[in-house]
């Protein structure tokens, strides 16, 4: 009895071409064509030379020139259907039979993806259109004139500033921005925030890591760059026409975007005048003197030099009536 001949099967590389014409014949013997070209691949995978020419002496007897032939490797970089012993290390990993599985899981990975930014992307837009409504009630009266700084380009990192630090909304006009209690929740200032950035393409909020940077050089860069208003200790000082405050209060995230933006008279400083290093350094000299070590000495509140200041002039008027008085007694005498 002859079986039908069988369609293709996707089971590994395409037959060599000799291989095809023979298909479908009949072979007289004990042994089919395909359970000798399985024992020849197998004994030429183990690696043992006596083996080989004891099989090779075999084929010549038994097996077809086109079974004689060394097994080349399967096409286009597939995987063998059975694997060969001895050859584990070489073998390619069966891939999945089911191209249709092989799609679902390729989707599985995408659909998710897309969900994730499709979702980013509502709550971005979702975020601007609720401050477009806070920005018409709290900040449209004075930045929609002339009397105020345009806000487009500004970016996310000058809303996040001022709105968290209470210097925005100002109460009035013609006022230095001071420091105040905050007003607007957390979720209202994100949606002030990413409306301001959705006005043009401007600065993220920064993200500095005083940890990394150095003390030392924090404060060489402190004392270089700030102390002039701020005084050395971070307390606050005075210039013409503003009033330097204290950092005690502020944030890394806020000293870090006061730096790049500059509010009211301070100067900003780019990447090129204050590195995102140098600018950790400074961050952490701030954060050390809020709490410095004052071994062998009289802090004197923290203030800086105006208490030093005012202890010796206390000091020197003291020792000025000292010296009066000795005097005094020396001509009654």
């Amino acid at each position: 009895m002859v079986r039908a001949r069988r369609g293709a099967a996707d089971v590994g590389g395409a037959a060599r071409g000799r291989l095809r014409r023979d298909a479908g014949r009949v072979r007289r013997g004990r042994h089919g064509v395909g359970d000798l070209q399985r024992r020849v691949a197998a004994d030429d995978a183990r690696g043992r030379r006596a083996c080989r020419c004891r099989v090779r002496s075999r084929r010549r007897r038994r097996v077809p020139a086109h079974a004689q032939r060394r097994p080349r490797r399967p096409a286009a970089g597939r995987s063998r259907p059975l694997p060969r012993d001895g050859c584990a290390r070489r073998e390619r990993p069966v891939p999945l039979g089911d191209a249709a599985r092989r799609h679902r899981l390729d989707l599985d990975l995408v659909v998710p993806r897309r969900l994730i930014l499709l979702a980013l992307l509502v709550l971005v837009t979702t975020g601007a259109a609720s401050g477009k409504h806070l920005y018409g009630q709290y900040c449209a009266h004075c930045h929609d004139t002339q009397s105020a700084p345009d806000l487009h380009g500004v970016g996310a990192l000058a809303a996040d500033f001022y709105l968290r630090t209470g210097y925005m909304p100002l109460p009035h006009l013609g006022v230095q921005p001071r420091r105040a209690r905050v007003t607007l929740s957390d979720e209202q200032i994100r949606a002030l925030v990413a409306y301001a950035a959705s006005l043009g393409n401007g600065p993220a909020i920064p993200t500095p890591h005083p940890e990394r940077g150095s003390l030392s050089a924090g404060q060489h860069l402190f004392t270089d760059h700030c102390s002039g208003c701020h005084q050395v200790v971070a307390e606050g000082g005075y210039v013409t026409g503003a009033v330097p405050p204290q950092l005690g209060d502020d944030t890394p995230t806020q000293i870090a975007e006061a730096v790049r933006i500059g509010p009211y008279v301070m100067p900003s400083f780019t990447r090129k005048a204050i590195s995102d290093a140098q600018l950790d350094s400074i961050i952490r000299y701030v954060e050390y003197a809020r709490h410095p070590d004052d071994r062998g000495g009289w802090s004197i509140g923290h203030v800086g030099p105006v208490p030093e200041g005012l202890v010796t002039w206390f000091i020197a008027a003291a020792a000025l009536v000292a010296v009066c008085m000795s005097v005094g007694r020396r001509l009654r005498a």
